[in-house]
């Protein structure tokens, strides 16, 4: 099963992911991680995504359908994966739709944690304070949300008309957005 965790940052994607990483068996494939990691290794890639990163503007689509083309192996391996932070334009779904047909797959199901602009606002200047993530400082987080309300949020409609969206409500507990999320999948495996 190939699953898109759609919302905007600070959603509890990553959340929801590692979650059904442990309990599900999935492989999770998140840009943001894979991006975080070239830079912290020092890589040529990571040194010209870090300042765009920083700034709080999203990686090209180049860059990120490259990254996420060199793990669909590990996805095949796992029978399918999360793509947590992808895609974030129609470019990057069509090309998404593309390779993974290429490899006799698609997408499953797509979930939209549905959240509150002001409440995330709230909840990234505590994750800052916490973490210290360069990402995650409320100007940069106002510049990713900005993002991806003009950019991300469009693609509900493309997924939508594939029948494949189901919206659940992200403003709940970790345990009440899980089984919101639980029992999506459970309807495309049943």
């Amino acid at each position: 099963m190939n699953l898109i965790l759609f919302g905007p940052p600070a959603a509890g994607k990553g959340t929801q992911a590692k979650r059904l990483v442990e309990g599900r068996n999935m492989v999770q494939l998140s840009t943001g991680d894979m991006l975080r990691a070239a830079i912290a290794s020092g890589s040529e890639l990571g040194k010209r995504v870090e300042g765009i990163m920083q700034r709080g503007e999203l990686v090209s689509d180049e860059i990120v359908i490259e990254l996420i083309e060199s793990r669909l192996p590990e996805a095949d391996a796992a029978g399918g994966a999360i793509f947590d932070g992808f895609p974030r334009t129609l470019a990057q779904a069509e090309a998404l739709d593309k390779m993974l047909a290429g490899r006799g797959r698609k997408i499953d199901l797509v979930l939209r944690l549905k959240v509150d602009d002001e409440a995330l606002k709230q909840r990234i200047a505590g994750r800052f304070a916490e973490s210290g993530r360069p990402d995650d400082n409320p100007e940069s987080f106002v510049v990713r949300l900005d993002a991806y309300n003009a950019n991300t949020a469009p693609l509900l409609p493309y997924y939508a008309g594939q029948g494949k969206l189901v919206e659940v409500d992200g403003m709940g507990s970790i345990e009440s957005v899980a089984a919101g999320i639980d029992g999506a999948l459970d309807k495309v495996r049943g």
